[in-house]
């Protein structure tokens, strides 16, 4: 039952990964800073875009007055009007390209309002209906910006929060399964190696692993990351180069036990040569054990790449969950209350990681039926 649920989750999570940004579009600048969801507080206004060619756009307004309003656009000639349940206001009329902001002093004083006042407060009055109306010719755009946004808020930047966490599950997922793929492949090749022609070779070889696995992984990615920049791709493979040891090790045990039984030394002596042996014979052999590797080396790599985007050493381009809670540590959500883009990509990297660990204790299962007994 945990193996179905583990597998189900996976599936989800490979189909949002691929899928779901796309459906969401660009996770561009469209609320203003830590916007809560909006299921979270229903007495707040959401962000609304009203655009306007020919046909007035009406609104339903029921809030209290908005944070911020904005009139972008082009006026060929006439003007625009904005109708309120008290009153109505010449927004503009002066033909060009617009960029007014209610904030801005000289937009207040055409429409002849004290400069010190809130303009929001005298466009949005009272609770009713509004229409945004262009008389004459051009392209309008008026953004009435609220404090709820989106199934998962905004950032610092107003960024879509739910879009951002979307993007950190494929994100997750390319470091998670090309670092451990990486890893499970040079393994495989130097544990079958070493185990397999032995003496010098495998003594050389062990070494080398030994002194790899007395290397600290997380100084060695700061220093990689200092040096040769802060690429994701950079991150994959030192991850990679720092985590094959383990299967290394494990298949070399297994290569050591199969190497001399009867069945190989039949192969050799028929004029089996080495290399048929080892494709044809011991990495089947070893595949289960392997596929169970890759599945408990994820969560490691995956955990990695999270610690480097938190401290900083990742790239600033790529929306990892790491980096999503970098960011709410640096510019202040822990202070300013903003969970909703704290605690989904914690939970993001618990699930992830936990699905892999459930799939790889069942492959080691399979592998090993030994393990099942006892459990």
């Amino acid at each position: 039952m945990k193996f179905r649920l583990s597998a189900l989750c996976l599936v989800l999570l490979v189909a949002l990964a691929i899928a779901g940004p796309g459906f969401l579009g660009e996770d561009g600048i469209q609320a203003p800073p830590y916007s809560k969801p909006w299921w979270l507080a229903h007495n707040i206004a959401s962000t609304v875009v009203l655009h306007v060619t020919t046909d007035p756009a009406p609104l339903e307004w029921e809030y209290e007055p908005p944070m911020r309003v904005s009139l972008t656009g082009r006026l060929d000639h006439g003007f625009v009007a904005w109708d309120t349940p008290l009153s109505q206001f010449i927004l503009t009329d002066n033909p060009g390209e617009l960029d007014l902001d209610a904030r801005d002093i000289p937009f207040k004083r055409a429409l002849g309002v004290n400069p010190f006042d809130d303009l929001p407060s005298i466009l949005f009055p009272s609770r009713g209906t509004y229409l945004l109306s262009l008389v004459g010719a051009g392209e309008i755009t008026m953004k009435i910006e609220g404090g709820r946004w989106g199934w998962l808020g905004t950032d610092h930047r107003g960024r879509d929060a739910f879009t951002l966490f979307l993007r950190g599950i494929r994100i997750s997922l390319i470091v998670g399964i090309a670092a451990t793929l990486i890893a499970t492949i040079l393994g495989l090749s130097m544990g079958l190696l070493s185990g397999y022609a032995g003496g010098m070779t495998d003594t050389f070889i062990m070494r080398i692993v030994d002194v790899l696995l007395s290397i600290p992984t997380l100084p060695i990615l700061m220093l990689v990351a200092g040096m040769w920049g802060k690429g994701l791709w950079n991150i994959v493979f030192v991850l990679a180069a720092f985590s094959w040891m383990g299967t290394a090790r494990t298949v070399r045990a297994m290569t050591l036990s199969l190497r001399d039984v009867p069945w190989v030394e039949n192969l050799r002596a028929i004029g089996a040569k080495r290399n048929y042996i080892l494709f044809r014979h011991l990495i089947p052999e070893a595949m289960p054990l392997l596929l169970a590797n890759v599945a408990l080396g994820v969560p490691g790599a995956i955990l990695a790449e999270a610690g480097l985007a938190f401290l900083g050493l990742s790239d600033p381009r790529v929306p990892s969950w790491g980096r999503m809670l970098h960011e709410a540590y640096t510019f202040g959500a822990f202070t300013s209350g903003a969970w909703w883009v704290i605690v989904p990509p914690g939970l993001g990297i618990s699930v992830i990681c936990l699905t892999f660990m459930s799939i790889g204790r069942k492959l080691e299962e399979l592998a090993d039926p030994r393990l099942a007994r006892k459990r």
